[in-house]
């Protein structure tokens, strides 16, 4: 268990105040250009540090837990690289320089986020009272929602590129099929789901996009 590892769970209120205010301090200062120079290259470590935290607040790390990391690293990774080389997954897209470092035209954060947004999804729908089959179907469409909110400011930000307007349905149904292939792992694998953490988290991912969002609609 991480409370043996790590002593931060007594300082929750801290940290979770800390991660809201970076937040909130990358959705202004990208809206001044005198400072959007600066943010945008802390992109993907705000996405690095974001899991960091997450994962340290997770309190079950068995075997399925681990190869869960895995498996959502790896297929994020590896369908990113599919859709971007062939263009039969999500539409014709390729990524920008907003997201650091690539290997083979693919961020390699981008695994990461795969694996970040999936367990804060996961873990908020794990508290519903729903058979599984409706916490997978539940848990793809809030990632679905999520990735509304994201498309159009990852554009802005130099995530990636759409290789023509608007951004097909084809990604949005394949977010969706990725998603509940992942979340049929997540709900199926034994461990402990709960995060005190990862609503707070998938709020400031929400927050983030949506307030960018709208400061974008008014330019």
């Amino acid at each position: 268990m991480l409370p043996s590892i790590f002593p931060s769970f007594r300082y929750y209120p801290a940290i979770k105040t800390v991660l809201m205010l970076a937040y909130i301090a990358g959705t202004i200062g990208l809206q001044i250009p005198a400072l959007a120079t600066y943010f945008r290259p802390l992109t993907p470590v705000t996405l690095v540090l974001s899991l960091t935290v997450l994962l340290i607040y997770h309190t079950d790390w068995r075997p399925a837990f681990v190869y869960y990391v895995i498996l959502a690293i790896l297929v994020g990774y590896f369908v990113e690289l599919l859709g971007v080389k062939t263009g039969e997954i999500f539409g014709e897209y390729a990524y920008g320089e907003g997201l650091g470092i690539k290997l083979w035209d693919v961020p390699l954060v981008i695994g990461l986020n795969w694996l970040m947004l999936s367990y804060c999804c996961g873990s908020v729908c794990a508290q519903f009272p729903l058979s599984v089959f409706q916490k997978i179907a539940v848990a793809a469409s809030l990632m679905v929602l999520l990735d509304l909110f994201i498309e159009p400011v990852a554009i802005d930000l130099d995530f990636w590129t759409w290789f023509g307007r608007p951004i097909p349905l084809q990604n949005y149904v394949a977010w969706w099929v990725i998603s509940a292939i992942l979340f049929t792992a997540w709900f199926n694998f034994p461990f402990n789901k709960a995060n005190r953490l990862a609503k707070w988290l998938l709020l400031a991912q929400f927050g983030f996009f949506g307030i960018q969002a709208l400061f974008n609609l008014f330019q």
